[in-house]
């Protein structure tokens, strides 16, 4: 497995995330998912009962300028934390969703 790719706990999510960019300062990371080669941004969550990921599907051409333009890609995770953007939700959430972290 590549470095800083990452996959999910259960069988049926068994989704593979590598992170090209994570921003520890702004809570987000910025990669692409190893099987399908899609592109995401991903944010921590919490639900007070475990800590994981939300990765939210952006194009290419987002990761391209969210990767050059840190202003866009904040605009964008801020919007992601707000739930504006939970139709690009790469996997669903339970019924115990997470809060930004």
């Amino acid at each position: 497995m590549p470095p800083g790719a990452r996959t999910r706990a259960r069988p049926e999510d068994d989704v593979r995330f590598n992170d090209v960019l994570v921003s520890r300062e702004d809570r987000y990371s910025i990669g692409t998912e190893l099987d399908s080669g899609s592109h995401y941004v991903s944010i921590p969550v919490s639900n007070g009962v475990v800590d994981y990921e939300e990765y939210y599907a952006i194009s290419p051409e987002q990761s391209e300028a969210f990767l050059a333009d840190r202003t866009a890609a904040i605009e964008f995770v801020e919007a992601c934390r707000r739930h504006q953007h939970d139709d690009r939700l790469i996997l669903k959430p339970g019924t115990n969703r997470g809060t930004p972290g």
